[in-house]
């Protein structure tokens, strides 16, 4: 008989997000008559139709395609030239040193989140802040990085980093030595964001100590306060220690397209189990033309006209919807006497569960009394209990009505 990989055992029970759709299927079941009046802001999926620009580009290509002379079969694994050079002139726009062949176009960040550990070695101590985006913790898990996990949640191996609200969310420099570290800013789920200050002890500390950054940027473009890095490239020195991972998918609403970047500068160097010091680049390289055929041609060309002035201008507006879903969400919130946190510089709000309540107590709560679901925080790891998070991925319609609901709710 053949033998399974024993790793995706100590998987425990289902993934955050299909969880919540089988209590959610199972709450429309037993209710038919409230399966229409529910709002769903739990899943940070994106609601209003694609940007124009990114729509008659994809139309376009799609006509290229039905030409002999036009007509395009397998692109570059790593991405087409147009669209590498459309993401490295942003970067450089920026004041920033990026080379286009240090882009590497994907069909998702949360790919790449997993798929950057086939590059890495087992002998790695990782870093996750907590609460986190559950992908990043699994990833690892399915690929033999840590021990079992224990009551809490918490899988023996991993450095945990709390992210509280006494520390503003972002994590705290360990005492000890890692080699991967995990950082998501703005935070998912938290939607905290880090200084150039707070960015810059990371950085200092990846250099003194050797190890690797996997820098998630996926949400960057809902920054709005000034001052606030929205690429850890920003911070001096971190060519050499970071991986920056980011999505069209919140910014272009391509969660549905999918089209996402790495970035992977050829400084950042990894040790091999001889003590040689080697570029990650390459490697990747080769992982992406052995295991990824890339992204379609169409959707590529859809990526590359966010670019455009047009593009930006559509995109703004994106954002901008929203973040004005954000401000209903947390006046409505403020309102109820709840603690809220997030929802300025990122789409999710971070919210503590009223008199000690768990966090599922609170999906369920919500589900129960006002058909809202919700994404509990405990989901996201041990520091995310106590908290619950609402996204601000939805209609104008739908988000005025959760606002209203949740200040009906006598909390």
């Amino acid at each position: 008989m053949a033998f399974l990989n024993d790793h995706y055992l100590k998987l425990r029970a289902g993934y955050l997000f299909p969880e919540i759709g089988r209590r959610v299927a199972a709450f429309c079941e037993a209710n038919p008559g409230a399966a229409k009046r529910i709002v769903r802001c739990g899943i940070g999926d994106v609601t209003e139709p694609l940007p124009a620009a990114a729509i008659q580009a994809m139309h376009k290509a799609v006509d290229e395609l039905g030409q002999r002379e036009t007509f395009r079969g397998y692109g570059p694994e790593q991405g087409y030239e147009f669209l590498r050079s459309a993401i490295a002139g942003g970067y450089r726009g920026r004041g920033l040193d990026v080379a286009d062949d240090e882009i590497f176009v994907s069909d998702g960040s949360k790919c790449d989140c997993g798929n950057i550990l086939d590059i890495l070695g087992d002998e790695n101590r990782i870093a996750m802040v907590d609460p986190v985006y559950p992908v990043y913790v699994d990833t690892n898990v399915m690929a033999g990085h840590t021990g079992p996990a224990n009551e809490s949640g918490a899988y023996e191996g991993l450095t945990y980093l709390p992210c509280r609200a006494e520390n503003g969310f972002v994590p705290e420099i360990p005492k000890e030595k890692v080699d991967i570290i995990y950082l998501c800013f703005p935070n998912n789920p938290t939607g905290a964001v880090a200084s150039r200050e707070q960015l810059s002890r990371w950085v200092d500390y990846a250099r003194r100590n050797e190890a690797i950054i996997l820098y998630d940027a996926a949400y960057e473009a809902y920054i709005s306060e000034p001052g606030i890095p929205h690429s850890i490239y920003e911070i001096p020195g971190a060519r050499e220690c970071a991986i920056e991972f980011c999505s069209f998918s919140k910014n272009g609403g391509f969660t549905g397209v999918r089209c996402a970047f790495t970035v992977l500068p050829k400084s950042v160097l990894a040790k091999t189990r001889s003590g040689e010091s080697r570029s990650l680049h390459p490697l990747w390289q080769r992982r992406s033309s052995t295991k990824f055929n890339g992204v379609s041609y169409p959707v590529q060309r859809g990526a590359e006209a966010l670019y455009s002035a047009e593009g930006k201008a559509q995109v703004a507006r994106l954002i901008e919807h929203y973040m004005g879903n954000a401000r209903i969400l947390r006046e409505a919130v403020a309102a109820s006497g709840l603690q809220i946190y997030g929802g300025v510089n990122a789409p999710y709000l971070w919210v503590r569960t009223p008199d000690g309540a768990t966090s599922w107590e609170i999906f369920d709560r919500l589900l129960t009394e006002a058909n809202i679901v919700v994404t509990p925080g405990s989901g996201f790891g041990a520091s995310g209990e106590g908290y619950f998070r609402i996204s601000a991925f939805n209609s104008r319609e739908n988000a005025a009505e959760a606002a209203r609901r949740i200040r009906a709710i006598a909390w």
